[in-house]
């Protein structure tokens, strides 16, 4: 064998496992990262689901403040018609 074909076949198997170790790095990262795309997608699709939860909190306070705005009118007619009234 020549000595060029001496080296090659020296360095093939480091050359092989060095191309291997970068593969899986790669691959162990390209999972990762698709794990991480779908936790985010959970992720965002809670915190809609909790924007739409408060809407109704919002919704539900702003019918009660109507509600008690009506009463207050109310009493407040009857306070004030009892004022008027002659002794």
């Amino acid at each position: 064998m020549t000595e060029q074909a001496t080296h090659f076949l020296q360095w093939l198997p480091l050359s092989a496992a060095f191309g291997f170790i970068i593969g899986e790095t790669y691959s162990d990262l390209r999972r990762r990262r698709k794990y991480f795309q779908e936790a985010t997608k959970d992720l965002r699709a809670k915190l809609d689901e909790a924007t739409t939860s408060t809407d109704f909190l919002h919704r539900a306070l702003k019918q009660q403040r109507g509600i008690i705005n009506d009463i207050h009118r109310r009493l407040m007619a009857v306070s004030k018609g009892l004022e008027k009234r002659p002794p």
